[in-house]
């Protein structure tokens, strides 16, 4: 009886260790992309209900974190050849926001530019994904 008793016993911890090698492999968290949708959606959702005050403020920021992005380390889980190139229309578009902020383009004509850099933004979270 005690050699059955310590054979499950064994064989418990050999499952257990088994199955916690065997647990699939977490993404690697980007920290580069969590810090330009931070910027991304404090300036894109308030643009959609008309307020544009964020995104003037935040244009170079916006910059800023799109070219950090782009230079970071495309994390596994990530499509290592299709992602910097989307990261490279993203900071490009990114840049056009700017530009338009600088050279006081009207509310509809910046509305249209986050639009697209949101657009560019999705399509890595969703496109460049494995």
């Amino acid at each position: 009886m005690r050699q059955f008793i310590g054979f499950i016993a064994v064989a418990l911890v050999a499952f257990s260790s088994t199955n916690a090698l065997a647990q699939p492999k977490q993404k690697a968290s980007w920290k580069e992309m969590h810090d330009f949708h931070d910027v991304m959606s404090t300036t894109f959702h308030p643009a959609e209900e008309g307020n544009l005050a964020p995104l003037r403020e935040k244009a170079g920021l916006l910059v800023e974190r799109a070219e950090a992005w782009k230079k970071s380390a495309v994390p596994e889980g990530y499509n290592r050849e299709k992602t910097p190139d989307t990261l490279k229309r993203l900071v490009k578009q990114c840049k056009k926001v700017k530009k338009g902020v600088k050279k006081g383009k009207t509310d509809a004509e910046l509305t249209a530019l986050i639009t697209t850099a949101h657009d560019i933004f999705h399509e890595i979270m969703e496109k460049c994904r494995e």
